[in-house]
């Protein structure tokens, strides 16, 4: 989600979802390398120890030809109360081909403020995290409103993340700039997402 400053829970603090070059060694992969078995990845949004929400990635495709579903649902409610107090809402699809991004279109709900965008053809890796070729990228694409976001990486070593499959080995890059976030990555697969809300919580995508 993006304007990429982070606060709480608002356009960046749920998304997603960058990089230098020189930080992440080696070239830019397809981006069917970053693509599961599966076909699909599934993320529970947690703030504060509370599952709030889903982040879900799914892909339809073979080779470099991708079309790839992203959907992000969070509901933060007041405690006791019971009343939903912040919900967020986003809807992207992203068509690849030939290894390029031919196109993205992005509906977003963020509490009441909706956003709307199409993007044509691009060399732009989307804010969406789930490309490990963001981590060779100095500037991003905003999936929310279609805005170009600098950043900036450093990798920051190997380390054992757990999932609902268990636990992984898996490279740890910190990202920052226009979208700030702690990314994992298990070879070129997103295992786990961090950030710092505005509030001092942490939030992160767990991989189911």
């Amino acid at each position: 989600m993006t304007a990429h400053k982070t606060r709480i829970l608002t356009l960046t603090t749920i998304l997603t979802v960058a990089l230098l070059g020189a930080a992440a060694p080696g070239a830019m992969a397809a981006p069917q390398a970053s693509v599961p078995p599966s076909g699909r990845l599934t993320f529970d949004v947690i703030r504060n120890g509370r599952d709030i929400g889903d982040y879900v990635v799914s892909f339809r495709g073979k080779g470099n030809d991708l079309t790839v579903n992203v959907a992000t649902d969070v509901s933060v409610k007041v405690p006791v109360i019971g009343v939903s107090a912040y919900r967020f809402k986003q809807d992207s699809t992203e068509t690849w081909r030939g290894g390029r991004l031919a196109g993205l279109t992005s509906r977003t709900d963020d509490n009441g403020k909706r956003h709307d965008i199409s993007v044509g053809t691009t060399s732009l890796i989307p804010a969406s995290l789930w490309n490990a070729d963001l981590l060779h990228s100095g500037q991003v694409l905003n999936t929310i409103d279609g805005s170009t976001d600098a950043i900036r990486v450093r990798k920051l070593g190997a380390e054992a993340v757990s999932t609902g499959q268990g636990q992984v080995s898996a490279d740890h890059y910190a990202v920052r700039g226009g979208l700030d976030r702690d990314l994992w990555y298990e070879g070129a697969k997103l295992v786990h997402v961090r950030f710092t809300a505005e509030d001092g919580s942490q939030v992160d995508y767990v991989l189911r």
